[in-house]
């Protein structure tokens, strides 16, 4: 199972420098480098250490709708995947392994990666913010994914990029490993099976 953003994808930058020029559009200068205090978090969570921050308090709707343009054409113009991902993958459909997503984001940025990506239709089960209730570190989602899919844990291996992924994986009975990124450096992966800074790694 994957985590998308910062996992699969590169996109953590992408999404940080959305929220800042959001931010912008309100005449606020923000730093993206801020980003990094709550990835991984919900996105009640991240909008709200933007607007503390900062001082703004914008109608949510708005805002989101704001951040939704940029993000959007800056997953058009940028978005990457992390360093083997795809080849990963699709190498693990060949053998025979079951492949799903786990993303706390919303299903219009999963179902946008996914496609820059050419990655739709490569998994077994996606599973998004509107899928469950509670949202990571909560182990509801991989919960989900065990019960979808008649798997177990024990059987059952996760890729994650932040402290409250790694706490959902390991808190549903699942090993999980970690990659590493610019935006997580401040994370404890003390709990993780092994750390990776890409899924070239498996083939080196």
């Amino acid at each position: 199972m994957f985590d998308l953003d910062g996992t699969l994808a590169a996109s953590e930058p992408l999404k940080a420098r959305a929220l800042a020029n959001a931010c912008a559009s309100y005449g606020v200068e923000a730093d993206h480098l801020i980003y990094a205090d709550v990835m991984g978090a919900d996105w009640k969570t991240v909008t709200a250490h933007f607007f503390s921050t900062y001082r703004l308090n914008p109608p949510l709707d708005e805002f989101d709708a704001r951040f939704r343009e940029y993000y959007l054409d800056l997953i058009e113009a940028e978005v990457t995947e992390t360093r083997g991902a795809s080849g990963f993958v699709r190498e693990s459909r060949k053998r025979g392994i079951r492949v799903g997503v786990v993303s706390s984001a919303a299903p219009w940025m999963v179902e946008r990666v996914l496609s820059k990506l050419e990655l739709s239709g490569a998994f077994d089960l996606v599973v998004t913010q509107e899928d469950v209730t509670s949202h990571k570190p909560d182990p509801e989602a991989y919960l989900l994914v065990l019960s979808r899919l008649r798997t177990s844990a024990a059987e059952t291996l996760v890729f994650e990029d932040s402290y409250a992924g790694l706490k959902a994986a390991n808190a549903a009975g699942c090993n999980c490993i970690v990659v590493r990124h610019a935006f997580n450096g401040k994370h404890d992966f003390s709990a993780a099976l092994r750390v990776i800074d890409g899924f070239s790694e498996f083939h080196e």
